[in-house]
């Protein structure tokens, strides 16, 4: 008779199979028999959605952590859409202009349209919705499939997304007018339809973001097809810079519509720059002052257990990881020993932040450097491969509890050098401080590291205008977290502007 453990193991096989084989990420009762379900449920490797449907889980996965249904969430979704609708289902105008902008952040509400729905609202995990709005599709001409998703096409999302959209999300909006390539698919739909006022509509927001091309052509062609069009700026603003219109990936633009967007609360929010230092000397040896205070907040905030003996026996280098008995132990020694490393090569990059040389580029320069050391003692003792060390991330990541999704590991690629342009175009150090940090983890560039290498990289901005070295503490790890989830997911970067010129001003005290 089978033990415990083997039906367990044989339960896991049937998971396994459905996941890698199958490629099921939603998960429905038919899918296991009664005896594999309750099984996997009981130990941890199920979680039920909805009743009838479950997605896999990880067994030490905290009571309310969302990590895995949020990476869960668009596959599962369209799972489960194609089972009660078959084709006959598309995500709303709205929800389609996020996608195409980039925006994958997990809606509290996703609404999708079909003919075969019945307005009803179905309840999912953490407060999670999907809403099902009674409505006849699009043509088939104005639908795209992209990842398992019917969404609208992006010029007829454009066309059919509500006027308030425009300005509740401004950001997917302007994104999603700039990867605009021609006006003929636009111009398609609004003349098969007669939509003259979107057409003014959509006239003015182009000229708003310095597309006065193709803002243009269409009231030229309404009007030679005897249609009038009063033209339409629903913006509430103007961005300060145009933005590119022949880039691929909607990432780029975003990063850029990111930094001008929030520049003005930061600098309404962060403290004038004191200036660069006059004793470089005796600013770096504050910085080398700092590194066990600064060591145990950072590696605690990432869930490390240290202790500061530990990390200046590690700085002194007066450990042995073969002599750490438990795995946990010698985890936590190796990762002091990392940062104590890696904040070695930010000490020189800072060093030559204060001979006057550009901060963002000293930062594109090293910071890669400040990756390997980080994790070049876990490689050593064959913890990590020596792969781990090569550089950005080849596959997706995920932040633990955020609804925030970073970007692919071709976005990924694709936006770090605009980054680093910024960073080092950007003429207030304040700016670049806040803005150094959000975007970087924003992006994520890294499979792990990322909230670590972002508090280097803020120092290293904040030595380029004179502030002092800045810890974050382990106390203040929720409203740090928050503030950072705020920015992602709202778009809202005041409170964590507030935050960091908060933990600066008690620097300079």
């Amino acid at each position: 008779m089978a033990t415990p453990s083997e039906k367990l193991a044989k339960s896991l096989e049937v998971l396994h199979t459905l996941q890698q084989t199958e490629k099921l990420a939603a998960i429905r009762s038919a899918d296991l028999t009664r005896a594999h379900r309750e099984r996997l449920l009981k130990n941890g490797f199920l979680k039920e959605v909805l009743k009838g449907w479950y997605i896999a889980t990880r067994p030490d996965e905290q009571p309310g952590d969302t990590t895995g249904w949020y990476a869960t969430f668009w596959p599962f979704c369209s799972a489960y859409l194609h089972k009660r609708f078959g084709n006959q289902w598309v995500l709303s105008p709205e929800q389609s202009i996020a996608l195409h902008s980039g925006n994958r952040v997990v809606p509290q509400q996703l609404l999708i349209r079909s003919p075969k729905a019945n307005n009803n609202e179905t309840k999912f995990l953490f407060g999670t919705s999907l809403f099902d709005i009674c409505a006849t599709l699009p043509l088939d001409s104005e639908v795209e499939v992209k990842e398992g998703l019917r969404m609208y096409s992006l010029a007829a999302a454009l066309v059919f997304c509500s006027p308030l959209h425009f300005t509740r999300a401004e950001m997917d909006v302007r994104n999603a007018l700039a990867l605009v390539r021609d006006a003929s698919d636009l111009l398609d739909i609004l003349l098969r339809g007669g939509h003259s006022v979107v057409a003014g509509r959509l006239a003015g927001a182009f000229r708003n973001i310095g597309n006065d091309r193709m803002a243009d052509e269409l009231v030229q062609t309404m009007q030679l097809a005897g249609y009038e069009v009063r033209e339409e700026d629903i913006f509430a603003s103007k961005l300060p810079a145009g933005l590119s219109f022949r880039e691929v990936s909607p990432y780029v633009n975003r990063i850029r519509l990111l930094w001008q967007s929030m520049r003005g609360p930061v600098l309404e929010h962060f403290p004038t720059a004191p200036g660069q230092p006059h004793d470089p000397d005796a600013y770096l040896q504050q910085v080398d002052d700092a590194f066990v205070a600064d060591a145990y907040h950072s590696l605690s905030i990432e869930g490390y257990q240290v202790t500061p003996a530990l990390i200046e026996r590690v700085r002194l280098g007066q450990w042995n990881p073969d002599q750490i008995e438990s795995d946990q132990g010698q985890k936590n020694a190796l990762a002091a020993r990392g940062y104590w490393q890696a904040h070695q090569g930010v000490k020189q990059t800072i060093s030559a932040i204060l001979q006057g040389k550009n901060a963002g580029e000293c930062v594109e320069k090293d910071h890669r450097n400040w990756y390997r050391e980080l994790f070049a003692p876990s490689v050593s003792v064959g913890l990590l491969k020596a792969s781990d060390l090569a550089g950005y991330r080849s596959g997706q990541v995920y932040i633990r509890g955020s609804r925030h999704v970073p970007l692919s590991r071709d976005a990924v690629r694709d936006t770090m050098p605009v980054f680093f342009e910024l960073l080092g175009e950007e003429p207030e150090p304040a700016v670049r401080v806040v803005l150094g940090h959000f975007i970087f983890v924003y992006i994520h560039p890294y499979m792990d590291g990322n909230g670590r290498i972002g508090r280097f990289l803020m120092n290293a901005m904040l030595a380029s205008g004179g502030y002092g070295w800045t810890i974050i503490p382990v106390s203040e790890r929720q409203s740090y977290m928050q503030a950072l989830e705020k920015a992602s997911v709202e778009q809202d970067i005041a409170d964590f502007a507030v935050f960091l010129a908060r933990q600066v001003r008690k620097t300079q005290t």
